[in-house]
């Protein structure tokens, strides 16, 4: 199986990104622990404080299928549920 990539941004409504800033912490941390992660990189744009650029990589599909589907089910997933995401996924 194939490595998958999942590069891009999201970007935060204002009046949502101090908790989505606090719970980035955590969410980067659980994420880093999954089976199948090699990389995981979120970091707040220099120039525009409201978006967050993405960088993701997994072993395979199944363990990116795994996180997405973690993600869902998560904080992090119910923090985030009004961000616009802009996404890229190469396999």
């Amino acid at each position: 199986m194939s490595k998958v990539t999942l590069k891009g941004f999201i970007l935060i409504p204002e009046s949502e990104l101090e908790s989505v800033k606090r719970e980035l912490v955590h969410h980067k941390r659980l994420t880093l622990e999954e089976p199948g992660c090699i990389m995981f990189s979120v970091t707040q744009n220099s120039e525009n404080p409201l978006r967050f650029d993405v960088y993701e990589e997994f072993t395979d599909k199944v363990a990116f299928e795994q996180h997405q589907k973690r993600v869902k089910a998560s904080h992090w997933g119910k923090v985030t549920v009004n961000v616009e995401r802009h996404y890229e996924i190469l396999e």
